[in-house]
């Protein structure tokens, strides 16, 4: 039974202790589940594997997460059997048993390096722009950069061209090529691979000269050396030290004097370094 207080409010008719023993009932916590916190840990994707590898969904079930724009795919291995059928029929043949592809007697594999020249390979890109279109018909804009340096600093005493003598004073002069600052006794590098057609005195000014054959038309040449270590008929790789500068034949103080011959006509070597 209830009773009714003068604003209205329905008291219970049992006794004070029943009810405060019914409220502490009512706050007591529920039993921990024991398996509740290991799920936290194991995070969303690890559930997800767990269901689908539960449920036997296929032989391959994918659990696609897109989380923060990543979409990450796990394949899972079926937990059921497969029948000797499906096997067969789904199999792929292994690798020792992959069938044979013969080939001609007559096929040729190219492995030279214009076949795998990359940017980074500048002597594979030298042989291409010469093999591509006659050498006295390349544009500066097509041989920039396809020579290397012949010294490791390059600084231009007497530029290629016109000029003032320096030993007569004559005007007029043609200059035929860059002379470099260096000092006597500098290493000189070969500005490509090639072959050396000449190494020894040039007599009309040259002093101890090299020439390096490059192929297709294209030859350089080094000028004024106080010595060289190399030999006619020598095959050079770009950057190997041919000789050491110095201030041999007409010349007025330790340089070095580099040519660029076209078909046997010197061009300006900025065009070509």
């Amino acid at each position: 039974m209830t009773t009714q207080n003068t604003r209205g409010r329905r008291r219970a008719s049992g006794s004070t202790a029943e009810l405060r023993t019914a409220g502490v009932a009512a706050h007591e916590p529920r039993p921990r589940d024991p398996h509740r916190e290991f799920r936290r840990r194991k995070g969303p994707l690890r559930q997800m594997a767990d269901f689908a590898a539960a449920s036997g969904a296929g032989q391959k079930a994918g659990v696609a997460l897109a989380t923060t724009g990543l979409l990450l795919t796990v394949a899972m291995p079926g937990t059921g059997a497969m029948t000797a059928a499906s096997e067969s029929s789904q199999s792929t043949p292994s690798a020792g048993n992959q069938p044979e592809i013969p080939a001609a007697a007559s096929a040729t594999i190219d492995f030279s390096r214009a076949a795998v020249s990359t940017t980074a390979d500048p002597d594979s890109k030298l042989k291409q722009l010469l093999s591509a279109q006659s050498v006295g018909s390349i544009t500066t804009s097509s041989s920039k950069g396809t020579l290397g340096a012949p010294l490791d600093t390059l600084t231009t005493a007497s530029p290629f061209g016109y000029r003032v003598n320096p030993i007569t004073g004559g005007l007029g002069e043609f200059h035929r090529g860059q002379d470099f600052v260096a000092q006597c006794g500098t290493p000189v590098h070969a500005a490509a691979a090639g072959k050396v057609t000449f190494a020894g005195w040039h007599p009309y000014g040259g002093g101890n000269r090299i020439v390096v054959d490059h192929g297709n038309g294209l030859e350089t040449t080094y000028n004024h050396l106080s010595s060289f270590n190399v030999q006619v008929g020598q095959m050079v790789s770009r950057g190997d030290v041919l000789a050491l500068s110095g201030t041999t034949g007409a010349s007025t103080g330790c340089h070095l004097h580099f040519e660029v011959m076209v078909n046997g006509n010197v061009v300006d070597p900025l065009g070509w370094l």
